[in-house]
């Protein structure tokens, strides 16, 4: 196979129950065109936590090497996104002194600053994944994006914190290595569905972004173009699905086509008279089920989600301020109905999140569930660390390297 001297980026969206692995080339002007992308499900996570590194090894290979072949290369490194209910985040400001006798704010000083906001105390068994700044603030006066050569006294860095389980890096980074690949930074999850889903304008004005993934349901808050809150609920798709088994007392693969096929999260989108088979546990054979019936089933699942959603980001931020709505991505976002339910609890705008602003294979992740693995490479093509890919006939992996991202405009800092 003739090697290929473009730039290549490699994404890994490890879900609870589907990975999704995907290659882009990066054009002049930076625009990324996926040229592979690969599935494979599994059984190896439980709510953003591995708990079978096996399976979980082998399904990161299938997706990985589907992806190779379509791309006609062989993955070296890649971004793999992070998410799970024990993820932790807050807000952090510390002030330095400007060092320069003109009182000149420079380089260093920001990157002081942001030194300084990031030297925070965090549990033992924690580490810090993300610092991300929000704002600068010079001599007290807030609402500085960049201070570079500014003058003042005093520069102040208000910065969002990201912290996660040191087990959670260290299994991802575990399997991920004894998959063949090499991982080159670790991403929130919501922090990359958002480079891939929202807007400028949208990230300015004030909104929600919500990613339903099978376990749980990760959520970000940006204001005035800065990342405000992240967060995560213990609800996701699966329990949709776990809801209609019970219920229904069919197999669980048997409830999970079924909500694809027929569900709807609002009852007031299905006639009353519809009926659909279904398949009843120990093959004891069919029973009819009104749809209605799935759907009051399912929408009660989609009201407790989006309450808790919407109650965990009022704690701390006051929903009149998300003037530009809620966005709804991941999986659990192609539930018929779950868009309208949404809009119901708070009066907020609500649209479905789908990857934007990519070129080549766009029909293959036109879907929400790949906000993440698109996301991710997006944070591959602004970072100084890029995944990389050999032709696929040349075999091996180099040795392992983990490098975490270290906010946003860590750049600017070092120019």
């Amino acid at each position: 196979m003739v090697p290929k001297t473009t730039p290549y980026l490699v994404s890994l969206d490890l879900g609870e129950s589907k990975i999704c692995a995907l290659i882009a080339e990066t054009k002049e002007g930076g625009q990324v065109e996926i040229v592979g992308k690969g599935t494979a499900t599994h059984k190896g996570a439980r709510k953003g936590t591995i708990i079978d590194v096996p399976a979980t090894v082998e399904a990161i290979k299938r997706a990985v090497e589907e992806a190779e072949i379509m791309a006609g290369v062989q993955v070296e490194r890649a971004v793999v996104g992070v998410a799970g209910p024990e993820v932790q985040s807050f807000n952090s400001r510390q002030v330095v002194a400007v060092s320069a006798k003109n009182r000149e704010i420079g380089r260093d000083d920001i990157a002081r600053a942001l030194d300084a906001a990031r030297s925070v105390p965090v549990p033992a068994e924690y580490e810090i994944l993300h610092v991300i700044p929000r704002q600068f603030a010079v001599d007290g006066r807030d609402g500085v994006t960049d201070p570079l050569g500014m003058v003042g006294s005093k520069l102040e860095a208000d910065v969002h914190v990201v912290t996660v389980p040191l087990a959670i890096t260290q299994n991802l980074l575990n399997c991920v290595n004894r998959a063949g690949v090499e991982v080159s930074e670790m991403v929130l999850e919501p922090l990359a569905a958002g480079a891939a889903v929202l807007t400028p304008d949208e990230k300015e004005l004030g909104v929600l972004l919500a990613d339903v993934g099978g376990g749980t349901t990760e959520f970000a808050v940006w204001r005035q173009g800065a990342l405000a809150l992240t967060g995560v609920v213990p609800v996701g798709g699966n329990h949709f699905t776990n809801d209609l088994a019970v219920v229904l007392k069919t197999p669980f693969q048997d409830a999970e086509r079924l909500k694809k096929k027929a569900g709807a999260a609002l009852q007031a989108l299905v006639a009353e008279d519809e009926v659909v088979d279904v398949p009843l546990t120990g093959g004891r054979g069919i029973q009819p089920v009104r749809r209605r019936q799935m759907a009051e089933i399912l929408e009660s699942r989609a009201e407790e989600l989006l309450s808790l959603v919407l109650d965990s980001v009022a704690r701390e931020i006051p929903l009149s301020e998300i003037r530009a709505g809620l966005v709804l991505t991941g999986g659990g976002a192609e539930l018929d109905g779950i868009l309208e339910v949404a809009e119901t609890p708070a009066g907020l705008p609500v649209r479905k999140g789908i990857p934007q602003g990519l070129g080549g294979l766009t029909d293959v992740v036109a879907g929400p569930e790949w906000s993440v693995a698109v996301g991710l490479l997006l944070h591959g093509r602004a970072s100084s660390v890029s995944p990389r890919v050999r032709p696929r006939a040349v075999a091996g992996v180099l040795s392992n390297l983990t490098t975490r991202l270290k906010g946003l405009f860590a750049s600017s800092a070092q120019k």
